[in-house]
């Protein structure tokens, strides 16, 4: 019994690994999600796009690129970011977007 928990050990531990970095890619799609609509809603109600851009990449703690367009009807955020397990910086990364869109304040 313990030899075959010996050998199967490596490969659980390999599906773990795979499991774990799926969850973290799924926690940084919801930030990204709540991040995109709190920036629609900022640049919507008319402040600088400058400064709701900083502060979003500062709430994603993250190398997050943000754009940012408004025009008289609608403004629009789209967030994108690349994921890397915390224990994988050789593995390749996942790339996370969201998107959101607000009626522009007049």
């Amino acid at each position: 019994m313990t030899a075959e928990t010996a050998a199967m050990l490596p490969a659980l531990m390999v599906v773990l690994a795979a499991a774990l970095w799926a969850i973290q890619a799924v926690a940084v799609q919801l930030e990204c999600v709540d991040a995109a609509r709190m920036a629609a809603r900022a640049a919507a109600r008319g402040e600088p796009l400058d400064q709701v851009r900083a502060f979003t990449q500062a709430a994603m703690n993250r190398n997050a690129q943000v754009v940012i367009t408004r025009d008289p009807e609608l403004t629009k955020v789209q967030i994108t970011v690349e994921v890397r397990p915390s224990w994988g910086d050789s593995l390749p990364a996942v790339r996370v977007s969201a998107a959101a869109t607000a009626a522009t304040e007049q």
